[in-house]
């Protein structure tokens, strides 16, 4: 059977939770999403809001407070908010890809550090206590004075299970990343060989149908065709002959369902869970949305990514990719009006400028 990219936009969206706002409590949206990448403090908050029905900044505060929610470096070797018993098997499932990145990145700075040692010492330096990244990086210092300190302060984070504890990552709050011992801040270890079909089954419930490279792209793991294959999954194919797989009883949306404007934050995952992006937008409004390490934050309009914005200084600014209708502009700027309250922007402004691409 063949989906269209419109079946596999609304298929999408709906598993986003984008085709109309959820009535899940905020915790399930996260365990729905699998993970909010989080690299910036307030990216998540936007991206449950728009998806939920009833959502506040406490809401999430709250979960990473209670423990509920966790912020750590898991997808693509990158800064993600998960439920805390996700993370239990998610970190472990990717730390290959995150000692691969480390290597990669890092390589010849730390050809002289035994990592296990390093892994050990930041361990011992950590327990019972929570430091600032920076902190780590200089006790670490006094074992490896001549490695270059950038290595080291983005060592730690890649060789052993640390969480960012708050109020670090919580609405508006930046400052020094602390770090926490996994093990201490869950109160129990990380899963020991979690199936790695738990990660293929997760992302197919959330962004599925999609290919082996699409579920490769999205969790930075390599060589899952083999795995992929053997799960008994529904098989379709694309436009281009391409071949997606789903979970068998996962239900198509229909191709003509309505969809709302919608806004979503820097990084948000629905952007980059794909290799393949054409079923939310063109390979030329790709290069201006994703521009290296930076998701820019975009809006959608009927399922696609229709332009871009930005809220800075008390304004909302809009940046279409072409002159929308005035129906859609009022759309537009209704949902703008609504991300601003949930903001508290109480006195912002709403301005458009096109983009050419």
């Amino acid at each position: 059977m063949t989906l269209n990219r419109r079946v596999l936009n609304r298929t999408t969206l709906d598993r986003q939770l984008l085709l109309a706002r959820s009535a899940m409590t905020p915790a399930q949206a996260v365990g729905r999403l699998v993970a909010l990448q989080g690299q910036d403090v307030n990216p998540p908050y936007f991206g449950l809001w728009s998806r939920l029905e009833s959502f506040t900044q406490d809401d999430l505060t709250t979960l990473l407070q209670g423990r509920q929610v966790v912020r750590g470096t898991l997808l693509r070797a990158t800064q993600h908010l998960a439920l805390a018993e996700d993370y239990l098997w998610l970190r472990p499932l990717l730390q290959p890809r995150l000692s691969r990145g480390l290597r990669g990145a890092f390589g010849g700075a730390l050809r002289e550090v035994d990592l296990d040692e390093l892994a050990g010492l930041a361990r011992a330096h950590l327990t019972g206590r929570t430091l600032t990244r920076t902190q780590v990086r200089d006790l670490l210092a006094e074992r490896w004075p001549d490695v270059d300190r950038l290595a080291l302060n983005w060592t730690v984070q890649a060789v052993i299970p640390v969480i960012h504890t708050p109020p670090s990552g919580v609405w508006n709050r930046g400052g020094a990343v602390p770090f926490t011992l996994a093990e201490e801040w869950l109160g129990r270890p990380l899963d020991a060989a979690p199936p790695i079909e738990r990660l293929v089954t997760r992302y197919l419930a959330a962004f599925g149908p999609a290919s082996v490279m699409d579920v490769q792209t999205w969790s930075g793991l390599t060589r899952l065709r083999p795995v992929i294959e053997a799960m008994g999954l529904r098989a379709y194919r694309d436009d281009d002959g391409r071949v997606l797989y789903d979970l068998p009883d996962a239900p198509l949306a229909d191709a003509d369902a309505p969809a709302p404007v919608r806004f979503l934050p820097y990084f948000d995952n629905l952007i980059v869970a794909y290799a393949d992006r054409s079923r939310l937008m063109t390979a030329e409004q790709r290069k201006v949305v994703s521009v290296g390490s930076v998701v820019y934050p975009t809006f959608l309009v009927d399922g696609v990514v229709a332009g871009m914005w930005d809220l800075k200084d008390g304004v909302l600014r809009l940046r279409p990719f072409r002159p929308l209708p005035g129906t859609v502009m009022a759309e537009l700027a209704a949902e703008g009006e609504r991300l601003l309250a949930f903001a508290g922007e109480k006195e912002a402004e709403i301005a458009v400028d096109l983009i050419q691409t």
